[in-house]
């Protein structure tokens, strides 16, 4: 939505005027379509860059506001988290050497970021698709961006659902809660990139655009993990989709579209039918102060801004949009990729956008018209498919089995280098930047692999918070050298004495808690103890709250006990910890308590257990 001044459509005279602004704005579209009223004969690409903000720990911090005062410069603008900048590039013509000009123009811009960060208590910038150091209390309405935009936003999606947001992703691990914000949304950071089509082959573009979607991302996938949990090899996909689904259960059952979507079929006739069937199929929520008539505006020579459409298409969320752009007085078109992930370097991203404008310059003859030869639901299943398992998908390529990494290799990688070619661009710089796609499928290490590989490994030694935090700190640390993440090693842990040894609870407590309900027998509580050989279990009531904890001691050996119930031996006077107390304020609550185990909440969830056998293990009992 831009920086628009914007309000929440409440009554059926602002719903009207919106919409007599957006039938305009179509209306005006329509006839420049029909002039072919846009720039032709030049391409050119572009690209905005959405940072994450640690802190001196790694952490998300939460001063966009004052880094982005400290850095001043028209290219950096906010993002929906307080945790998130973006940085905007200026387009460049698409020939010569623009995409190594496009990698040296985002270094700059990112070391800009990086010194004024530095600047404010120690911050960091990180590329991460999704920052492996998020907690659930990080993700609050309070950390959410506060300029009116994003929470009308906010507002009106949550009033139009009527009820709390709900994640729900299934991989290695699986991930459920609610949420009562959209601000989950804010945990995909991603490097969108734009590529100018001229009218005449914008519909076939389109199109092809779609078709390659599942491949084209299976060797890129940067975002595996949310809140330490193994999801899908690009969970932004599914993320973002859920975290801002306005469907209540009425709207699932008439098959209403969610707002963020893959899209609903081949577009055959005018690129118009992306924008009219937006309107068609969602009810505007937010209006502007808009003035003036678009086919008036045209009917004197100029070329419309399009508010209206555009403020509309930001409450939409397309993973190809068709963006309509003026300067100048100059009409234009564009496609923009909007599911490449931020990270892991910026080379990464360079060759990112280039393999994705390559396959669509190398778009082949026969792939116009695709419908006659590619179901629209082969394209969104290879979509699907490609963000569960990356590099390790199976697609069905115009109804033929393949590979991702054999796909990309063998078809797409050389179809790129000649979309490039007959571009001209420099051939150094599609060397050298292809070369770093297929080093990825030669060494089968994509920014997902190697956080998953990285995650496993660390945790054999240190707990998952500890593991995420070493995450982060190397996603740091080989950003700075600049060098492809095919390159990279596995993360390891930090060395005794670091700054970072251990002196909090969530680097040394378990995440794999053996939990009973309230209701469970007493029987069956001493058979988990000893199956499991632990000492303390957590007791959860039906909305999975804790209410108390059983100790071994608790549990009589004699049998005729067995049929008691938890909650009638249970400890109910619980004392807890959190994720961020200091190991020693844990060993002395224990010890004024005479108690070995501390359940740890983080948002009221239970996240870990605290035992006085950590304690042992750190030398500290």
């Amino acid at each position: 939505m831009g920086s628009q001044s914007v309000q929440p459509i409440t009554n059926q005279s602002q719903r009207k005027q919106f919409i007599n602004h957006l039938l305009n704005d179509l209306e005006a579209l329509k006839l420049m379509i029909e002039t072919d009223a846009f720039e032709k004969g030049t391409q050119r690409i572009g690209a905005e860059q959405e940072l994450c903000i640690v802190d001196k720990y790694y952490r998300p911090s939460f001063n966009a506001l004052q880094i982005l005062d400290e850095i001043d410069d028209k290219h950096f603008t906010t993002e929906l988290g307080l945790f998130n900048i973006e940085a905007n590039l200026d387009p460049l013509v698409l020939s010569g050497k623009c995409f190594s000009q496009m990698e040296t123009d985002l270094f700059n811009l990112v070391d800009k970021a990086k010194l004024c960060a530095n600047s404010i208590d120690q911050n960091k910038i990180i590329l991460a698709g999704i920052l492996p150091t998020f907690k659930r209390k990080d993700l609050v309405f309070e950390n959410m961006t506060p300029h009116q935009r994003y929470k009308v936003l906010n507002d009106v999606m949550r009033k139009v659902r009527g009820k709390d947001f709900r994640v729900q992703v299934r991989g290695i691990d699986e991930l459920i809660l609610d949420h009562e914000s959209i601000l989950f949304e804010a945990c995909n950071t991603s490097f969108q990139v734009h590529l100018q089509i001229d009218l005449e082959h914008i519909i076939d573009q389109y199109n092809w655009s779609q078709a390659i979607a599942g491949p084209v991302l299976s060797v890129m996938t940067n975002s595996p993990m949310l809140l330490g949990r193994e999801l899908w090899s690009e969970t932004r996909i599914a993320l973002f989709q859920q975290s801002i689904d306005t469907r209540n259960k009425a709207h699932l059952l008439r098959e209403e579209k969610p707002r963020v979507s893959f899209g609903n079929d081949w577009i055959r006739d005018s690129i118009l039918d992306v924008f009219t069937d937006d309107v068609a199929h969602y009810a505007p929520l937010v209006t502007s102060d808009l003035e003036g008539n678009a086919v008036n505006d045209l009917k004197k020579g100029i070329k419309p801004e399009l508010k209206a459409l555009g403020l509309h298409n930001g409450t939409l969320y397309k993973w190809n949009r068709v963006c309509y752009g003026v300067h100048n007085n100059i009409a234009h078109l564009r496609i923009e990729n909007r599911y490449i992930p931020s990270g892991p370097s910026i080379k990464d991203e360079i060759a990112n956008a280039m393999f994705w404008v390559g396959v669509m310059l190398g778009m082949p003859e026969d792939c116009k018209s695709i419908w006659k030869r590619m179901s629209f639901k082969d394209a969104t299943g290879n979509f699907i498919k490609a963000a569960r398992t990356g590099m390790d998908t199976y697609f069905n390529w115009f109804n033929e089995g393949i590979s991702a990494k054999d796909l990309a290799k063998h078809i797409l990688l050389p179809m790129a280098h000649d979309g490039l070619i007959k571009a001209n661009v420099d051939p150094v710089d599609i060397e050298f930047y292809l070369n770093i796609i297929k080093d990825r499928i030669d060494k089968n290490t994509s920014g997902s692999k190697w956080l998953v590989r990285s995650s496993r490994k660390l945790q054999e030694v240190v707990s998952r918070d500890e593991a995420n935090i070493l995450l982060t700190y190397h996603l740091h640390k080989n950003q700075k050298e600049d060098v492809p993440v095919s390159e990279w090693k596995l993360a390891k842990t930090f060395d005794k004495g670091d700054a970072f040894s251990q002196n909090k609870i969530y680097k040394v407590m378990s995440t794999k808690i053996f939990t009973v309900n309230e209701n469970d027998s007493v029987r069956l509580i001493k058979k988990i103890m000893k199956w499991k050989r632990i000492h303390h279990i957590p007791v959860i009531n039906k909305d999975n709250k804790i209410v108390g904890v059983i100790y071994q001691n608790d549990i009589s050996k004699e049998e005729k006990y067995d049929d008691q119930s938890a909650c009638d031996i249970m400890q109910k006077d619980i004392k807890t910890a959190y994720p961020e107390m200091r190991i020693e304020d844990a060993k002395q609550l224990m010890y004024n308590h005479g108690i070995s185990c501390l359940p740890v909440l983080d948002h009221n969830e239970l996240v870990g257990i605290f035992t006085i056998t950590d304690l042992e293990k750190l030398n500290l009992q």
